[in-house]
């Protein structure tokens, strides 16, 4: 694959090392992860004795009124990546759960040496109730769940086999560099939860959180809508992020032209992986219930759904048309 620009050919190149791959990504980490998200970058052995890790990064997630911890591995697809990462993963866990003071240790002392994230930390103690720094680390450390972000240059079948086994989230960045004939280089990625963002903060409306999103809103076409959707009770091959799925309880079906509307929802009931795909299945409690409809601005270019987006059921339920939910 290749890029073509105006100034030259950028051709795909394959990651000198893994350190070289890590330091492409360390040098991008605000586009990456956007405002609010802050990467620390510290290689540090949590637990003890024959039972420890190394995490390649740690990412704090302010973006949000609860905030959450990620641990962070950047891989290489040409690794094992059982071994690479289903080992060093599961390794990560436990560590984390065995080791929480360790952990919560080496954060404070990370955070602390960085003054902008420190300062980071500090504002949003004061804005969301948290005595202080140790305290909002209580409670990112000890009370929320594990997660983990694999940063990757190549996003395998092989992969998301290794990542569907664990019991806990995991969100993949497939991060892909291209040189051109001078060296120069650029990257192709997708931002950490790029379509969250844009769901919680649509232009010109009222912010919401990603908290209140607890919906799935999918395109369907009439067949599959009548097989799949009313007659088996499920929806499949739908790519939702893995740290949403906790909080997904309903799914909603926007039916394409010529109905353009939303007119059906049901509550969700299991999310499963699908296949070897890094997408996955949503089976329903119950069979779907006719709603609105909710139809389709005619005046709203580029409204309609084209793939999965979230939403939040109480402003579907009080939507008369779709910008009112998106």
């Amino acid at each position: 694959m290749r890029i073509v620009t105006t100034s030259g050919i950028f051709n795909w190149t394959a990651p000198d090392s893994e350190s070289s791959f890590e330091e492409a990504v360390i040098a991008n980490v605000n586009l990456i992860f956007g405002e609010g998200r802050y990467y620390i970058d510290c290689k540090r052995r949590i637990g003890k004795g024959k039972r420890y890790s190394i995490p390649d990064a740690y990412l704090l997630d302010f973006n949000r009124y609860e905030p959450r911890l990620f641990v962070v591995e950047s891989e290489l697809a040409a690794h094992d990546l059982f071994k690479h990462i289903g080992v060093q993963l599961l390794e990560f866990s436990h560590s984390y759960r065995q080791a929480g003071r360790q952990v919560k240790s080496i954060l404070f002392e990370e955070i602390s040496e960085k003054p902008d994230i420190l300062e980071a930390c500090d504002k949003y103690s004061r804005e969301r109730g948290y005595r202080n720094l140790d305290n909002l680390l209580d409670y990112l450390v000890f009370e929320t769940p594990f997660q983990a972000i694999v940063i990757i240059d190549e996003e395998t079948e092989e992969l998301h086999s290794v990542v569907k086994q664990f019991s806990f989230p995991v969100e993949i960045i497939e991060f892909v560099m291209y040189e051109d004939s001078q060296g120069d280089r650029a990257f192709r990625f997708r931002p950490f939860l790029q379509d969250v963002s844009e769901a919680i903060a649509p232009a010109g409306k009222e912010t919401a959180d990603i908290g209140e999103l607890d919906t799935i809103v999918v395109p369907a076409r009439e067949d599959g809508f009548k097989e799949t959707f009313i007659g088996e009770n499920r929806w499949y091959a739908i790519r939702i992020h893995s740290s949403m799925i906790p909080q997904i309880k309903h799914i909603a079906a926007y039916r394409v032209a010529p109905v353009s509307a939303i007119t059906h929802v049901a509550p969700v009931s299991k999310i499963s992986p699908w296949q070897d795909t890094g997408k996955y299945c949503l089976e329903f409690a119950e069979p779907a219930d006719e709603i609105g409809p909710i139809k389709l601005d005619k005046s709203e270019k580029g409204m309609a759904p084209q793939a999965p987006r979230y939403a939040s059921m109480k402003r579907l339920l009080s939507a008369k048309v779709l910008s009112d939910v998106f």
